[in-house]
């Protein structure tokens, strides 16, 4: 019963981890370069929010 539990536990974890794995892909980059590409897409991003007229308050 006991080694059971385990092997089910073990087919639990390594399901959770798969399924944790496919969220982010491995890009292939290094992390420099993810690092360089991350900045320009928040740059875009606070770009594209500061365009946006505020909107006014009563």
């Amino acid at each position: 019963m006991r080694g059971n539990q385990r092997e089910l536990a073990r087919q639990k974890n390594a399901k959770k981890a798969n399924e944790s794995s496919k969220g982010r892909k491995d890009d292939g980059l290094s992390a420099a370069a993810r690092k360089q590409r991350d900045a320009e897409i928040m740059q875009q991003k606070q770009k594209k929010a500061s365009d946006k007229p505020e909107p006014k308050s009563k």
